[in-house]
């Protein structure tokens, strides 16, 4: 059974910083891309960012580069977003996704999703 479970959303001020967890069971997550995105109110859901779990590749959406580092530790079969410098535009909720192959920012890529974390930073 496959389980994504997300963790370490909460409400922080702007210029904070939050770290998210993605426990992941179920599946050899060494074969696969993990993915992090986010949809606000009103809005799509978007990529946030990728990490390919065996090579360690990643991807970032521009909104957050240099200040959004994604991460994976292969013993707690755990992925991690640490995010810094935080704005009242990266309010959402943070989903991790896993898929099979590549870098993809296509959410319909992603065969497994979580059940979202909320994201909430005040001004």
């Amino acid at each position: 059974q496959v389980q994504l479970v997300e963790s370490g959303g909460g409400l922080v001020q702007a210029g904070g910083s939050l770290r998210l967890s993605c426990a992941a069971s179920g599946r050899t997550w060494s074969s696969y891309t993990m993915g992090w995105f986010r949809q606000a109110p009103g809005k799509e859901r978007e990529v946030v960012s990728a990490i390919i779990w065996n090579a360690g590749r990643t991807s970032y959406a521009d909104s957050v580069k240099g200040r959004f580092t994604i991460s994976r530790d292969s013993a707690k079969n755990t992925v991690y977003l640490q995010m810094n410098r935080l704005t009242p535009e990266d309010t959402a909720v943070y989903y991790c996704a896993a898929a099979r192959g590549g870098l993809p920012s296509s959410s319909i890529r992603y065969a497994y999703w979580g059940q979202g974390t909320q994201v909430t930073v005040s001004s």
